[in-house]
């Protein structure tokens, strides 16, 4: 007995997982690390709010330095005028991280840097206090930052490598 139609095809066989092409694994691993940053704002953020709302509650990735500024709007400055100045200055602080993530975003190297270089001084803050869970995901938030850095160098060089068409040398310019 014979049918008429199309014929069925094989089921796809599992040979192998699809290749990821270097250029997009590395674009990955810039986002991912770039987005720490952008992570470490908002949670700041929601910390000096949890701060002003009375709680005793915060997020471990959130900044020392915010909890500096509110610390010292509460005991230094007191009353509305503390609140209102460190809640301004936190946001300031959450704004450069978030522009640092913007820039690391786009592959700016010397953003990675200034941000990696933040995040260790942000981490001794913690170490002097002795917040020790608090640097342990400082530390693991640096890893990832880091790993973004590398891969933003990687793709740095993967695009200058895929302009010039093979075996030719890049000219070297004068300073």
């Amino acid at each position: 007995m014979s049918t008429s139609g199309p014929p069925s095809t094989p089921p796809p066989s599992p040979t192998s997982p699809p290749t990821v092409s270097p250029m997009a694994k590395h674009t990955q691993l810039v986002r991912s690390g770039a987005n720490w940053f952008i992570w470490i704002a908002g949670l700041s953020l929601v910390n000096s709010v949890l701060f002003v709302t009375g709680s005793h509650w915060s997020f471990f990735l959130g900044l020392a330095a915010t909890q500096v500024s509110d610390e010292f709007g509460k005991v230094i400055i007191t009353g509305t005028t503390g609140v209102a100045v460190a809640l301004a200055i936190d946001v300031v602080i959450a704004a450069i991280f978030v522009g640092l993530g913007l820039m690391s975003r786009s592959g700016a190297l010397w953003s990675f840097i200034v941000g990696m270089v933040l995040i260790v001084l942000d981490a001794l803050l913690l170490v002097w206090v002795q917040d020790w869970a608090a640097v342990a995901f400082h530390a693991l938030a640096l890893f990832f930052v880091f790993r973004g850095f590398q891969a933003a160098r990687q793709l740095a060089g993967l695009r200058t490598s895929a302009a010039l068409p093979p075996g030719m040398v890049p000219p070297i310019t004068p300073r």
